[in-house]
């Protein structure tokens, strides 16, 4: 495993964990089979499509 080799400041670690952020998945409105609207995320919409999802 790697080791460093100098101790890191706590500013600059916070400094770097602050750019990491995680964003919304892109919804979409889906109707299913039996009439239902949803809103899903994009990469489900063929599932809801084909009833493979509820």
């Amino acid at each position: 495993m790697a080791v460093p080799k100098r101790k890191k400041s706590r500013s600059n670690t916070r400094h770097r964990r602050a750019q990491w952020k995680a964003s919304a998945p892109d919804l979409v409105v889906v109707t299913t089979p039996d009439g239902r609207k949803l809103s899903v995320p994009r990469r489900y919409v063929q599932a809801y499509r084909r009833g493979m999802v509820s």
